[in-house]
């Protein structure tokens, strides 16, 4: 799109030496249009490129350490404030009772080992000796099935009641817990950023803007040649 603004800009420029008709207007009109093509594909350029005696170019690059810093302070205080923390907490322990993870939570739980505690705490208190009168601690066994089914549907009783909830939501909207959420997400933030480097960054932007950058160029020569062939006009 820029090259062939650029490319066009240079026709109109060679056509106004040549042109019978209105040639120093349509000349004026391509030389403006391609100087205003070349310096904005030139400012496009030196955003991302080091220009050899040229300061301030490379900006991208050389500004890599104050862009890491200024993205993490937008994603801190614009998506992770302390209020917009609060408020998401707020919304998903008030969902949890009835959300899937509840259940899968519930399902999560080792309730054999739960089991195999309980039966070592009877093992080693004086129903040991007196369960051995039954059949020892093999005669537990056969309870084993009845007892996770038992524990699993008072798992999920208990982490879906809304009493629950709300001990969930005074817990993680505590000022205490909020800063520690924050701090986490902080540090988070810095060990993804010092993951890229300036060569990553700049792939990045470009992917983005690129399309966009190259309009820059298209209106440069197209402003450039309408103010070349208004100049063309003054006496």
């Amino acid at each position: 799109m820029s090259l062939i603004t650029t490319l066009l800009s240079l026709v109109i420029t060679v056509a106004g030496y040549f042109s019978p008709w209105f040639p120093n207007q349509i000349l004026s009109a391509g030389i403006f249009a391609l100087s205003g093509a070349l310096t904005n594909w030139l400012a496009v350029h030196m955003l991302f490129e080091k220009v050899p005696l040229v300061y301030g170019s490379g900006v991208i690059p050389l500004r890599f350490e104050d862009m890491k810093k200024g993205i993490k302070n937008l994603i801190m205080s614009e998506f992770f404030r302390q209020e917009n923390i609060k408020r998401m907490l707020n919304e998903a322990a008030l969902e949890f009772p009835s959300s899937p993870i509840s259940s899968k939570i519930a399902g999560a739980v080792n309730y054999d080992a739960a089991f195999d505690g309980m039966v070592g705490m009877i093992r080693e208190s004086g129903f040991g000796s007196v369960l051995g009168m039954f059949g020892g601690m093999d005669a537990l066994e056969r309870y084993r099935p009845r007892f996770k089914d038992r524990m699993q549907s008072v798992v999920h009783e208990q982490i879906s009641s809304p009493e629950f909830a709300q001990k969930i939501q005074k817990q993680i909207t505590d000022k205490t817990s909020l800063d520690a959420i924050l701090a986490w997400l902080e540090h988070l933030i810095d060990e993804r950023l010092d993951e890229l480097t300036p060569p990553m960054v700049k792939q990045i932007i470009q992917d983005m803007i690129r399309d966009h950058l190259g309009w820059l160029v298209v209106w440069g020569g197209v402003f450039g040649g309408l103010i070349g062939l208004a100049f063309s006009f003054l006496p």
